[in-house]
């Protein structure tokens, strides 16, 4: 079971790497003197090459060998974390977290996928459960770190502690990790790789910037509307192909298309979160960021209570009661966020916080599950490619869309700094995009995923 661990420790460094970050986001804006509502880009750039690399990682696994690929996933990974560190610009930030995120893209569903091909069916389970682990302790142990980094060391060990256990992953798994190939590969869709991944990329540099960091107004709008015209091309592209990139036909199964669409608006509204909060607990509230990191890990700690109840809620009312309701919840416990004026006391925030980690722990499950009940064996990898754009592409708006709120809102109030005012506007606001993607799982069959949550 040298495998699993072997992978289960990438997906460890890149979930930890994806929370640290967020608690950190003020000091780092101090040092590169930037507002830290610029280092959006640097989230929305990490999530963006997930989005353009995850459905290529597959198709190279099988072309060059998976031991080769994840090696150098992790060597493209660590990279980007020593180029984050050596970063002293925005530009080279935004940069080093794009290449990051290539690696990312490809380090942890090339691992998966091994695990998939190399581990029998008797230990599969067992050998599956190791890569919950990391999802689970990364944004438990990511805040606290970060913030105890960013106040009694430097911001930039944070992105250098990869270092050692990239270099100790990479030598394991050239001992432990089989070189699979396959021997049958289609053709990459290089074409449609081009037209998506430049799309995807032009169209969120140009909303993220919005004219005011990184290029001018114009270039903003001219970046967006060359990505949006890309887009549209590969959609043209896709009907005349044999071996689309991203199959968009499986959107015609109600449960796939509920999963996708309505998790995209439900992962937009949510997507704010991991970004404002630290900014509103430090540069609203005055708190340091390991008294912030230690507080937001409670969202963690919510998350991982509700995985043991998941089933037996699910059982009892059903995957479209639980997704229409919960969402409405889940956006509920996000405009609370707007009610902490004045640094309310721990306790408070902490019952809101675990119960809000709850609530998405919920949906994020639900949805995952819902989304793939329909979707036949052969149609798997092309839904998973899919599932996960689509993913990190809500998660990179709803960064973009809680900035821009926070921004219009300290506009229009004339502040010179931002209050913790301007950020329970964008929490309010954010709330009820959330709760609005509940109607979008009124059409599914009431009956909808039942055999999933009978198992």
């Amino acid at each position: 079971m040298v495998t699993p661990l072997i992978v289960a420790t990438a997906l460890f460094m890149e979930n930890m790497d994806a929370t640290v970050i967020s608690t950190s986001l003020p000091a780092i804006a101090r040092d590169l003197l930037v507002e830290p509502i610029g280092l959006k880009l640097a989230l929305t750039s990490y999530l963006v090459s997930l989005a353009v690399f995850i459905p290529i990682s597959g198709w190279m696994a099988d072309r060059f060998g998976s031991r080769r690929i994840f090696r150098a996933a992790i060597v493209v990974f660590v990279s980007g974390s020593v180029l984050c560190a050596l970063s002293n610009t925005l530009g080279g930030f935004v940069l080093a977290r794009f290449v990051q995120g290539i690696g990312g893209a490809m380090m942890v569903p090339v691992g998966r996928l091994v695990i998939l091909r190399t581990t029998s069916k008797a230990d599969l389970v067992r050998a599956l459960s190791y890569l919950t682990v990391p999802a689970l302790l990364g944004p438990v142990i990511g805040p606290p770190l970060g913030g105890f980094i960013s106040t009694y060391l430097h911001w930039r060990w944070i992105f250098l502690i990869n270092i050692p256990i990239g270099v100790l992953g990479w030598v394991l798994a050239k001992r432990h990790i089989e070189d699979l190939k396959n021997e049958q590969v289609p053709p990459l869709d290089w074409l449609g790789f081009a037209l998506s991944g430049v799309g995807l990329s032009l169209l969120m540099l140009g909303l993220a910037s919005e004219g005011r960091h990184l290029v001018s107004a114009q270039w903003s709008v001219v970046l967006a509307a060359t990505g949006m015209g890309l887009l549209w091309l590969y959609l043209l592209h896709y009907r005349r192909t044999a071996h689309p990139l991203l199959d968009l036909s499986l959107l015609r199964l109600p449960t796939f298309h509920a999963g996708v669409v309505g998790g995209f608006v439900f992962r937009v509204g949510i997507g704010a979160t991991p970004f404002l909060l630290p900014l509103m607990l430090q540069l609203g509230l005055g708190l340091n960021p390991f008294v912030s990191g230690l507080l937001t890990c409670s969202t963690a700690v919510g998350a991982i209570f509700m995985k043991t109840l998941v089933m037996r809620i699910l059982r009892r009312y059903g995957f479209r009661r639980v997704l229409m309701v919960n969402s409405m919840l889940a956006g509920l416990s996000i405009a609370a966020y707007a009610l902490f004026y004045e640094a309310p006391s721990y306790v408070w925030m902490l019952l809101v916080f675990v119960l809000g980690g709850c609530l998405r722990s919920l949906q994020f499950t639900s949805l995952n599950a819902i989304s793939f009940a329909e979707v036949e064996s052969g149609s798997m990898s092309h839904a998973t490619s899919l599932s996960g754009v689509a993913q990190q592409l809500a998660a990179g708006c709803g960064v973009t869309a809680g900035a821009f709120v926070v921004q219009g809102v300290s506009g229009l109030q004339g502040h010179a700094a931002l209050t913790v005012v301007d950020f329970a506007w964008a929490f309010a606001i954010m709330g009820a995009l959330t709760m609005l993607s509940g109607l979008m799982f009124a059409t599914l069959d009431p009956r909808a995923g039942e055999e999933l949550a009978s198992r």
